[in-house]
């Protein structure tokens, strides 16, 4: 028998909200077409933005949105994206496609999409190409209330107050596209940057160093080592795909082998926060600076027929439980995690938004975020899950190394908060969670159960069937003696809210 243990005595701390953050990037299809459309768009906007896709992102309580990259962060001025938009400086996005950057799409936009959103900002500054000056101006633009030559400008602007920006990154991959530079040498930029990232008139501005890609933990050790006392959250980012940076599996019609790769190396996460989180620990045991894990989904190959350098890809059952195993995981680590912003909002690799014209479809991700809210500011509860592997050989050799579950708990408003994935892509499977701490006695208990599954391994929601894959009430569970025994459907994500 599966079981979880939980034991509701043992809280082991709050469970940040921006654990649930978002990114948009000047990236295919993501701001223009996605988020944004003009005033003058027939397709219904408010103030410029999509009307339906602001209302599916108000409804998942998106807490954080980072902008305006990724890649394109560190080639971006943010200069050319502010004005009148007719005399915005037009430049090519040389990350993604080639295509035109209009910058129709600038600081005052994106903050206002926050507002809108009710969500906080997070920024990530040029280091790349760009020039400390410049990244200390842009901070003024936004956040200065007094008289200085940018918030003189951003008045001229249209914006007499200021706005808060809480989060605010020193570069982008600057291990890469964000310069290919040494750690050591980031590590000496970054703090040069960030002292001039200055806290005005009481703007709280939480400063990210920009970390490693996956398991490259020497640059975390030496960002650490050098810089650990100038940062308050240190980045790290991670795709998770089937196949490699030559041939990175596919979004659907894929076999079932890629299935359990895609398992796999989304539990990865987890290896890696604890690596890096160990060399964290070293430098700052108290846990000060937060990890960051502000690029995180699957990566495939491009929808056929599609820019590859817009990164579009369809969005399945199976994305769902990517989805969930990395949100138990980041709930579970919440003492050292601070913030995660999946890779993206819209139109781009897991996106929970995908638009075609006027047309919108929320992706099983989408649902996922929505069944997990509860989670948000919640306090962790202490849990513990005994389970086998799933499968056979002849299904998926990697079966043996792949639990059959995973989950999370929290408590919040008299709920405790139990979220479960059913890893094994043919199999249901049932188990028990049995409780230390609670009083209250089966009869008297309410549950409220939701699931999302789908009829085959890439089942998926389409422009024709957009409904094919939604939350749908659940009740198969059972309390005997005091225990509550659950039967998680294959491929599947259910949500549990039992009444304290």
């Amino acid at each position: 028998m599966n079981k979880m243990i939980i034991d509701t005595t043992h809280l082991k701390g709050r469970i940040n909200r921006d654990l649930y953050g978002h990114f948009s990037e000047h990236l295919g299809r993501c701001i223009y077409e996605g988020l944004w459309v003009g005033t003058d768009s027939a397709i219904p906007n408010i103030r410029g933005f999509r009307k339906d896709v602001l209302e599916a992102l108000q409804k998942i309580k998106v807490p954080t949105l980072r902008w305006p990259g990724g890649c394109f962060a560190d080639e971006y001025h943010w200069m050319d994206g502010i004005g009148p938009k007719e005399k915005r400086k037009k430049m090519i996005n040389t990350n993604w496609g080639g295509v035109i950057e209009t910058n129709e799409f600038g600081t005052h936009e994106f903050l206002d999409l926050c507002e809108l959103l009710e969500c906080d900002a997070y920024i990530c500054g040029n280091v790349g190409s760009g020039t400390v000056r410049e990244m200390s101006e842009w901070v003024e633009y936004m956040t200065f209330a007094g008289e200085s030559p940018m918030a003189n400008l951003r008045r001229a602007n249209g914006r007499d107050k200021p706005w808060k920006v809480p989060y605010f990154g020193v570069g982008n991959e600057n291990w890469g596209g964000g310069g290919n530079m040494r750690p050591e040498f980031y590590a000496d930029l970054y703090r040069q940057y960030q002292t001039f990232v200055r806290k005005y008139d009481g703007n709280s501005i939480y400063k990210i160093a920009g970390g490693a890609p996956g398991d490259d933990k020497n640059w975390t050790e030496v960002l650490m080592a050098n810089a650990a006392k100038y940062m308050d959250g240190l980045s790290l980012h991670y795709y998770t795909m089937p196949g490699d940076w030559t041939y990175k599996g596919l979004a659907v019609d894929f076999p079932v082998s890629e299935w359990a790769l895609v398992m796999k190396r989304s539990l990865y996460m987890e290896t890696l926060i604890n690596e890096h989180g160990t060399i964290m620990d070293k430098y700052d045991p108290a846990k000060r600076v937060g990890l960051i894990l502000d690029e995180w989904g699957t990566w495939y190959e491009v929808e056929k027929g599609t820019n590859p350098g817009f990164l579009y890809q369809q969005n399945t059952i199976r994305d769902a439980l990517v989805a969930g195993i990395h949100l138990n995981i980041f709930n579970n680590h919440c003492d050292r995690v601070r913030m995660a912003n999946i890779a993206q909002v819209a139109n781009v690799l897991q996106a929970p938004i995908l638009t075609r014209g006027a047309e919108m479809i929320l992706t099983p991700t989408y649902h996922v975020f929505d069944m997990y809210s509860v989670h948000q500011n919640a306090e962790l509860v202490e849990s513990r899950i005994e389970c086998a592997g799933y499968g056979t050989e002849k299904e998926a050799a990697l079966a043996a190394e792949i639990p059959c579950i995973s989950g999370s708990v929290s408590t919040k408003d008299g709920y405790l908060n139990v979220s479960l994935c059913n890893l094994d892509h043919a199999n249901a499977h049932e188990i028990e969670c049995e409780f230390f701490g609670r009083t209250a006695t089966a009869s008297a208990t309410t549950v409220i159960g939701r699931v999302l599954t789908g009829d085959a391994i890439d089942s998926r929601n389409t422009f024709e069937k957009p409904s094919t894959i939604i939350p749908k009430p659940f009740t198969d569970f059972s309390w005997t003696d005091g225990k509550l025994k659950v039967k998680l459907p294959a491929r599947s994500v259910v949500t549990l809210l039992i009444k304290n």
